[in-house]
C-alpha cells in the first residue's frame, strides 16, 4: 500500500478532505471526506475507450460499458445494481469516450458501503450471460437510433470519416446491430466471445483511477476503498497512446459541403494542433479561445454579427488526446451569411493575423488568469455525483496534485508557446466543413454510418489569402479590459441572516411583490435576481406569444457586446420568453451584479425596433420553430402532453404561421402595449442585504411605473394571470395518436401519463413513494427484458401543481399502441410486489425518500431554483420539503396500496389516464388502423386539442393574483 504524501491543491473555500493512495493492485484512488453531504458517490475511470474496438467490431467497448450494470458472480440477479441504487435514493450512470470509459453512481449514505461492493464487482467478476448479451445489442442499436437524425452526431461523425482510414480516429464509436450481431456472425464470430476477451485484455487495475466521495473520516473510507476493490486483477497492462495525426495532408486544406437535417447554415473551421494537456499551465488554447470567440466590440463575432451575417460563434480546443487535438470555431450563419462564406472564412483569419501582429498581451494573460483564479477559489459546490467524474475522467492526464485545479490556474505566462498554437491556425492547414440545406442535390458521397450527404474539394492556402484580401476592411480589434472583474469579494451580515431560513415577502406594492432569502448556507459572494414580468397582453394570441419571443431575443442582441464582458468575468444574465410574459435572471458575483441590472432595465425601458436586427432575429426565430419537427419523438409527445393539459396555451404550428407576416411595424406597436399593464414578481437571493434588495426593486419600479408619463400601469384585479391545468374526468383514458412531424425519423414514442392531484402533502408523498418502488423494475422490464427502446423512463409529472407519473418510452421496434399495452401489463403484474413487500422494505423505502427530501442545496442557483418554483407556480410552499417529511412518517404501507387501487391501479373507477402516441414512419400502417379503429369502453379518443380542452374541467389555479400575497 502506497500512500501520497503530496498535496493536492484545493480552493481556498473547500472544506472537504482528499488524500491519494495506491492499492497493492496499483489502482490509483482518490478520497474526499465531506461530513456535511447527504450523497456519496463513486468513479471509476478505465483508460480504455472506442479507439481500442477491433476492427470489425465497432462499439465493442461502449457495448461493454452496457454489459458491466447486468449482473457479476457475486451479485448474480440481474439489474440488481441499478435496482440496489434506486432503492437507495441514488443514480447511475456511464460514458464511453475515445480513450477512456467512466462509472460512476450516487446513493444516500447508508446505502454506499454495500453499494461500493456492487460496484467493485463491476471490475471483479462480472457476468455476461449470453441472453443478456443479445437483448443488450438491442439497447446500444436503439441508442444509435435515437441518434441517427441528430446532426451533432452526424456532423462529429463526417469529420472523423475524412480522417485517415488507419487511425481510430477514424472509427465509429457507438455500434449498432449490424457492427455487434450481422457482421461478426458472418465473420463466425462470438460477439459475446470477443466481448469477454476484449475485458480480459484491457480491464487492469493498474489504468483505472477511482474516486470516492463519502461522509466518514478519510480512514474509514480508505479502509472500505482497500477491502472492496483490492481483488480488481492488475495485468500490468499499458496505457494505450494513439501515435500519429488523425488528419494526413489528403485531409487538410479541403472544404467540405454538407446537408444537415435542421434548417439553418453552419461554419466549422478546424486546424489540429498539440493537445493543450501538455502546456496546461500556460493556457495557449484558452487565451487564443477567449479572444477568438469573444463578442465584445470589435471583436470577430461582433462585426459578423453587425454585418448581418452570423447568429453565434465559439471557439477552442475539441476532440483532444494526448497525441493529438483540433482547435475548432464554429459560426452559425443567417441566410446572408451564407452567401458570404469566402468574406467570413476571410475576416476569420484577418483576426488571426491582428492576433499575430499583436503578439501575446501580457494584460490579457493575467485578466484571463485573475477571472479564472477568483473562479476557482469561489467555485459552488456541485452534486457529488458530478464532481467525482469530473475528477476521475482527468486522473490519467494531470499529476496528482493538479487532480482538483486541471487547467483551472494558469501561472506561466509564455508567449512562445501561445504563438506555437497561433501558428497553427493557418490556411494551409485548415478544415473548413460548411453545413446548409441548400446543398442539397449537389453533393456526390455519403458517410456511410449516418448516412450524411457531402461533397469535397481541395482548397489552398493562396485561394484562402483571395478571400482574406477581398474580405471587408472591418474594424476588428482586441477587447478592452473588463470592468465587470469584482474586487469586492466580502460577505454580508453573516449574523443577521442566520434566522431567515425561507424566502420573506420583503415589499408589496401595486406594481410587485419582492421576495427575499440571504444566504445562509454557501457564504459565497454571489447573489440571485430574478424579475419576473407577467404582462397579460404578452400571451393573448400565437401574434402575441412570436412577438414577445422576439422582443427577448432582440434585448438579448442589443446588450450582447456589453454583458458579454459580465459574463467572462463570472457574472451571467439572460432575459427569457415564459407563457406569461418575460423575465429577466441575474446570477453571479453580487459586487456589480446591480451595474449590469440598471443598464438591462434601461434597455427595456428604451427598446426601439432596430430593422436590420429585427430581419436577423425573425429569421433566427423562424429556423427555430421549423425545427421543431426534427425534435426527438418522445420530446414531441411531451409536448403535445403539454398542449392538451395546459389551458391558454398556443400551438407551435399556428406561432409559425403568424411568423412570416410579422414585421417590424408590429413589434414597434406590440412592445409598448405588451408593457402597459404589468406586475413585477421579484426574487432576489445570495450574497445581498435587505435594504439592497429593496433598493433595486424600486429602483426597476420606478423606471417602469413612475413619471409623468409611465411605461406600465398595474394590472387591473381581474388581469392577474394564471396557470390552469385540464382535470382528466375519472375512468377515463384518454388517447391522442398523431403522426410524428419527421416522416424520416423511424422512432415512434409513448407517453402514459397517470394524472392524480392537485398539491398536497400527503398525495405528493404516496405518488412519489410509488414512483421511487416502481422507477427500477418499470426500467429493467420495459428496457432490460422487453428491449422496447432505448429511452424508458416512469418520471414524475408537475404541471402546475398538478401531480402525477408518466411512463415515457421510445421505439423502434413497436409501436405506440403496443407500448401502451406493454405499460399496462407492467402496472398489472407490479400490483403484486406492492402486496408481496414486506414492512421491512416498506421502511427501507421510506427512509430512501425522506432522506433524499433532506438533501440539501448544493448552491445558491439550486436553492433558488427550488424557491422560485414555489413562487411561480404561486403554492408558495417553502416548507415543502419538512412538512413531507412528516407525512412520510405517518404513512403506512396500506395507504400506499389503497392509493395505488384507486389512482395507478389498470381499471380503477377514480383512475385517469392521458396517452399520446407519437408515430414513426414504420408505424404509420398501425397508426391509421389505431385512428380508425372503435376504441375499448372507457376510452376516449381525442381528435382535436383544442375541442377537447375546450370541453373540459379545469384544476383551480394556485397562482391566483399576486397583488393579494399577504404579508
Amino acid at each position: 500500500m502506497a500512500v501520497g504524501k503530496e498535496e493536492i491543491l484545493k480552493a481556498r473555500t473547500d472544506n472537504r478532505e482528499y488524500r491519494r493512495i495506491v492499492l497493492p493492485n496499483s489502482l490509483q484512488v482518490l478520497l474526499i471526506s465531506d461530513p456535511d453531504t447527504d450523497k456519496c458517490a463513486a468513479s471509476m475511470d478505465v483508460s480504455v475507450g472506442s479507439f481500442s474496438d477491433p476492427d470489425g467490431l465497432e462499439g465493442l467497448a461502449h457495448f461493454l460499458e452496457h454489459m458491466l450494470f447486468y449482473a457479476s458472480e457475486k451479485y448474480p440477479l440481474e439489474d440488481s445494481y441499478s435496482k440496489y441504487i434506486t432503492e437507495h435514493g441514488g443514480r447511475t450512470n456511464a460514458f464511453t469516450a475515445t480513450e477512456h470509459t467512466n462509472y460512476y453512481f450516487d446513493i444516500n449514505p447508508d446505502g454506499f458501503e454495500e453499494a461500493l461492493d456492487r460496484f467493485a464487482q463491476f471490475f471483479i467478476k462480472p457476468l455476461m450471460s449470453a441472453d443478456a448479451t443479445t437483448r443488450e445489442i438491442k439497447a446500444v442499436d436503439s441508442e444509435n437510433q435515437k441518434n441517427l437524425l441528430s446532426d451533432g452526431w452526424r456532423m462529429n461523425q463526417l469529420q472523423k470519416h475524412l480522417s485517415a482510414a488507419n487511425h481510430p480516429y477514424h472509427k465509429f464509436s457507438t455500434g449498432n446491430w449490424d457492427t455487434l450481431e450481422v457482421q461478426p456472425k458472418a465473420k463466425g464470430l462470438d460477439t459475446r466471445h470477443e466481448l469477454i476477451k476484449f475485458y480480459e485484455e484491457y480491464y487492469s487495475a493498474n489504468i483505472m483511477h477511482l474516486v470516492i466521495y463519502g461522509k466518514e473520516k478519510l480512514d474509514k473510507i480508505q479502509g472500505l476503498v482497500e477491502d472492496k476493490f483490492k481483488e480488481i486483477r492488475n495485468i500490468d497492462r499499458s496505457c494505450l497512446r494513439f501515435t500519429g495525426e488523425p488528419c494526413t495532408s489528403e485531409h487538410l486544406e479541403i472544404l467540405v459541403r454538407t446537408v444537415p437535417i435542421k434548417e439553418g447554415h453552419k461554419l466549422r473551421l478546424a486546424w489540429p494542433i498539440t493537445p493543450e494537456i501538455h502546456h496546461y499551465k500556460e493556457w495557449p488554447c484558452r487565451y487564443l479561445c477567449h479572444l477568438i470567440g469573444h463578442e465584445g466590440e470589435g471583436s470577430l463575432y461582433y462585426i459578423l454579427k453587425t454585418l448581418g451575417w452570423a447568429t453565434g460563434l465559439s471557439a477552442g480546443e475539441s476532440d483532444s488526446t494526448l497525441d493529438f487535438s483540433f482547435f475548432k470555431v464554429v459560426i452559425d450563419l443567417t441566410d446572408a451569411g451564407q452567401e458570404h462564406m469566402q468574406d467570413i472564412v476571410g475576416l476569420l483569419f484577418k483576426y488571426i493575423s491582428l492576433l499575430q501582429q499583436s503578439g501575446v498581451c501580457k494584460w490579457i494573460f493575467d485578466e484571463l488568469s485573475a477571472v479564472c483564479e477568483t473562479k476557482f477559489h469561489y467555485q459552488d459546490k456541485i452534486q457529488p455525483i458530478s464532481y467525482v467524474v469530473n475528477i476521475s475522467s482527468n486522473m490519467q492526464i494531470y499529476p496528482p496534485k493538479d487532480w482538483l485545479v486541471r487547467s483551472s490556474l494558469p501561472s506561466n505566462f509564455s508567449p512562445a508557446i501561445i504563438q506555437m498554437v497561433l501558428n497553427k491556425l493557418s490556411p494551409n492547414n485548415v478544415r473548413i466543413f460548411w453545413e446548409s440545406k441548400k446543398f442539397e442535390g449537389d453533393t456526390n458521397m455519403f458517410e456511410p454510418w449516418y448516412g450524411t450527404a457531402y461533397c469535397m474539394e481541395k482548397i489552398t492556402g493562396s485561394r484562402i489569402q483571395e478571400w482574406i484580401a477581398s474580405s471587408p476592411n472591418e474594424n476588428l480589434h482586441l477587447p478592452a479590459r473588463n470592468m465587470f472583474i469584482p474586487t469586492d469579494l466580502s460577505l454580508k451580515n453573516e449574523n443577521e441572516n442566520e434566522k431567515v431560513k425561507i424566502p420573506v415577502l420583503l415589499r408589496k406594492s401595486p406594481y410587485a411583490t419582492l421576495w427575499y432569502k440571504p444566504d445562509t448556507m454557501f457564504f459565497t459572494p454571489k447573489a440571485y435576481v430574478k424579475i419576473d414580468f407577467n404582462c397579460p397582453h404578452a400571451s393573448c394570441s400565437p401574434e402575441a406569444e412570436v412577438l414577445t419571443s422576439i422582443f427577448t431575443d432582440l434585448l438579448m442582441d442589443y446588450l450582447n457586446d456589453y454583458a458579454y464582458y459580465a459574463e467572462v468575468a463570472g457574472l451571467y444574465y439572460g432575459i427569457n420568453h415564459t407563457e406569461s410574459g418575460f423575465q429577466v435572471t441575474l446570477v453571479g458575483y453580487n459586487h456589480k451584479l446591480r451595474i449590469l441590472l440598471e443598464t438591462v432595465v434601461e434597455k427595456i425601458a428604451s427598446f426601439k425596433v432596430k430593422a436590420d436586427r429585427f430581419s436577423v432575429i425573425k429569421e433566427m426565430v423562424t429556423k427555430q420553430y421549423q425545427n421543431y419537427k426534427f425534435q426527438q419523438p418522445y420530446g414531441q409527445a411531451m409536448y403535445y402532453c403539454s398542449l392538451i393539459l395546459q389551458d391558454q396555451t398556443w400551438p407551435l404550428m399556428e406561432q409559425l404561421e403568424v411568423l412570416p407576416h410579422l414585421e417590424v411595424e408590429d413589434l414597434a406597436k406590440f412592445v409598448p402595449l405588451m408593457l402597459s399593464r404589468a406586475f413585477l414578481v421579484c426574487y432576489t437571493a445570495g450574497n445581498l442585504e435587505s435594504t439592497e434588495a429593496e433598493s433595486m426593486i424600486l429602483h426597476v419600479e420606478d423606471v417602469f411605473f413612475k413619471g409623468s408619463n409611465p411605461i406600465c400601469q398595474p394590472l387591473f384585479p381581474s388581469q392577474h394571470l394564471t396557470n390552469r391545468v385540464v382535470k382528466l374526468e375519472k375512468g377515463k383514458n384518454f388517447i391522442y395518436p398523431v403522426e410524428g412531424l419527421n416522416r424520416s425519423d423511424k422512432n415512434s414514442s409513448l407517453v402514459h401519463y397517470i394524472q392524480v392531484h392537485r398539491d398536497d402533502f400527503t398525495l405528493n408523498v404516496k405518488l412519489e413513494l410509488f414512483g421511487l418502488i416502481a422507477k427500477q423494475p418499470a426500467f429493467h422490464q420495459l428496457r432490460s427484458v422487453e428491449q422496447l427502446g432505448y429511452i424508458t423512463a416512469l418520471k414524475p409529472r408537475n404541471d402546475y401543481g398538478i401531480c402525477g407519473l408518466q411512463f415515457i418510452i421510445q421505439s423502434t421496434v413497436k409501436g405506440p399502441g403496443h407500448i401502451d399495452l406493454r405499460v399496462e401489463e407492467f402496472l398489472k403484474t407490479f400490483e403484486s410486489k406492492l402486496y408481496e413487500m414486506t414492512n421491512d422494505e416498506f421502511k427501507s423505502n421510506v427512509n430512501t425518500l425522506i432522506d433524499m427530501k433532506l438533501e440539501k442545496h448544493k448552491n445558491l442557483r439550486e436553492e433558488a431554483g427550488f424557491y422560485w418554483w414555489e413562487i411561480s407556480d404561486g403554492t408558495l410552499k417553502f416548507d415543502r420539503k419538512e412538512a413531507e417529511i412528516a407525512a412520510l412518517r405517518q404513512l403506512t404501507q396500506q395507504e400506499l396500496i389503497e392509493f395505488y387501487n384507486e389512482h395507478i391501479k389498470v381499471g380503477a373507477p377514480r383512475k385517469r389516464t392521458l396517452s399520446v402516441r407519437v408515430y414513426g414512419n414504420p408505424h404509420s400502417s398501425e397508426y391509421a388502423s389505431d385512428k380508425s379503429s372503435p376504441v375499448q369502453p372507457c376510452t376516449v379518443k381525442i381528435d382535436d386539442i383544442f375541442t377537447f380542452r375546450r370541453s373540459q374541467p379545469l384544476y383551480a389555479s394556485f397562482k391566483g393574483n399576486f397583488g393579494h400575497v399577504k404579508l
